[in-house]
């Protein structure tokens, strides 16, 4: 089995970057390379207060803090990286496409292909090369024959290492992973490459959580656990709707069925419509393969969980407009939260970005507080949609720094992330500070109706009635 003592990483963003610090503090013999082209990310990534590191989880300022000088380094020299590493993780955005066949549903490989050319026409020695980024079925295949054909003669041993990370917790998902999965081929040189990066991981886990595959199934595999999670989330929305017209409670429905050891309590919290970089984009990819090989009644499936989230998104939208008299047109409505969760500034797919596009297009004056997530985030994942221009969203969308300052002379607020610190407002405070009649929408199911009600809020919870 090779020694693996340098590891570079093309990629420093919500995956690439905790990851590595984590394996640079837990192999503290092993050199990590992080590598981004983004020079702004990586000044970011080496500044000198943690507190400005580009992502946000609880934990990563300490673990890179620990590492980073000693044998954990960010840099944009991705050749130099490259040339020296014994194992190269591959961790790039692999975005929806948004143009040709597959638009809106395959997975678009550009930047994948372009890190493969790359290594191809760098590396001298042989390479284990890792896919960490979320990629449909076959990928190694295709980097297999970009390397083999394009390099300088050298070995390349490809393998699937698909990430688990849950937004707000990677790092304790990485010090305490249920599981680790590695695919490769199972020749001679595929098993040594595969029992390498195992050797990596059980620096800090125990083997029987780091399960080996072939690469397909590795491959497959991330995408289907993000889809059944997903689907499950769109099941209790769906359910959701149907309690808010029977007075039935979505809560206890869900705490009802949560106890069947067959169906099990997590991910049943029922909310505004789930996000991040991976449910949305990973379900689509799934539909798209479906399709690809003629099952259309399975694509029909798995795109109804996208249908369903995208519905819940526009019902609560709907509904402000509807409580706020048919109008919300020159109203201010405030967004307590941006983030797609909380203990994260990740807004990739955030329920945030498409109810206050839906409230923009009825000219409702948008004002927004998240713990985290800065003002040009906000405004560059509006203009992305393309409803507004860059001018338009200035005029209508106003970031504010303090809580306080986003509820004065509000007519509504709508909760659209968990963030524990929502909970602990003085919200007889911030009814006093908003226009009356206060109205609260509560996409996120963090307060309660009697205490609401009882300041002389107008409260509604997804979910249920009161």
């Amino acid at each position: 089995m090779k020694t693996i003592k340098n590891i570079c990483c093309i990629g420093a963003g919500y995956v690439g970057g905790p990851t590595m610090s984590v394996i640079a503090s837990k192999c503290p013999e092993i050199t990590v390379n992080v590598v981004d082209i983004n020079e702004k990310r990586i000044a970011l990534w080496n500044h000198e207060d943690l507190d400005q590191l580009p992502i946000y989880e609880p934990g990563l300022k300490e673990v890179v803090g620990q590492a980073r000088g000693k044998n954990l380094f960010f840099s944009t020299d991705v050749d130099k990286a490259i040339h020296e590493a014994d194992m190269i993780f591959i961790s790039v955005n692999t975005p929806t496409k948004t143009y040709g066949k597959g638009k809106g549903q395959a997975a678009d490989l550009k930047y994948i292909e372009l890190c493969a050319r790359n290594i191809a026409n760098v590396a001298v020695t042989d390479k284990i090369v890792v896919e960490k980024s979320t990629l449909p079925v076959r990928t190694a295949e295709a980097l297999k024959s970009i390397l083999h054909n394009t390099g300088n003669g050298v070995n390349f041993e490809i393998l699937s290492n698909p990430e688990f990370l849950a937004e707000g917790t990677a790092v304790d998902d990485l010090f305490n992973a249920d599981r680790v999965l590695i695919g490769g081929d199972d020749t001679p040189s595929g098993k040594a490459a595969k029992d390498a990066l195992s050797s990596v991981y059980e620096h800090w886990l125990p083997k029987e959580r780091i399960l080996q595959t072939n690469v397909w199934s590795s491959e497959l595999s991330k995408l289907v656990a993000n889809a059944f999670l997903a689907q499950r989330v769109s099941s209790i929305n769906s359910i959701s709707a149907l309690c808010e017209r029977t007075d039935a409670n979505v809560a206890e429905v869900a705490r009802a069925i949560g106890f069947d050891s067959r169906i099990g309590s997590k991910f049943l919290n029922s909310s505004v419509g789930f996000g991040g970089s991976c449910f949305q984009k990973d379900i689509l990819n799934l539909v798209y393969i479906a399709k690809s090989f003629g099952l259309q009644e399975v694509a029909d499936y798995w795109e109804q969980v996208v249908i369903m989230n995208d519905y819940q998104k526009r019902r609560f939208a709907d509904n402000i407009i509807s409580t706020l008299y048919n109008t919300v047109s020159g109203k201010k409505i405030t967004f307590y939260g941006w983030a797609f969760k909380k203990d994260t500034n990740d807004t990739r797919e955030s329920a945030a970005i498409f109810v206050a596009d839906a409230l923009l297009e009825e000219n409702a004056h948008i004002t927004v507080f998240d713990p985290k997530v800065s003002k040009e985030r906000i405004l560059a994942d509006l203009e992305y949609l393309g409803n507004k221009s860059r001018e338009e969203l200035e005029e209508l969308v106003t970031v504010v720094g303090n809580p306080m300052d986003a509820a004065k002379d509000a007519h509504a607020i709508a909760i659209l992330t968990e963030w524990d610190e929502f909970k602990t407002y003085d919200w007889a405070q911030v009814y006093e500070a908003m226009l009356k009649p206060a109205f609260v929408f509560d996409g996120r199911r963090i307060l309660d109706h009697e205490p609401m009600e009882a300041i002389g809020f107008k409260f509604y919870k997804i979910g249920q009635t009161s």
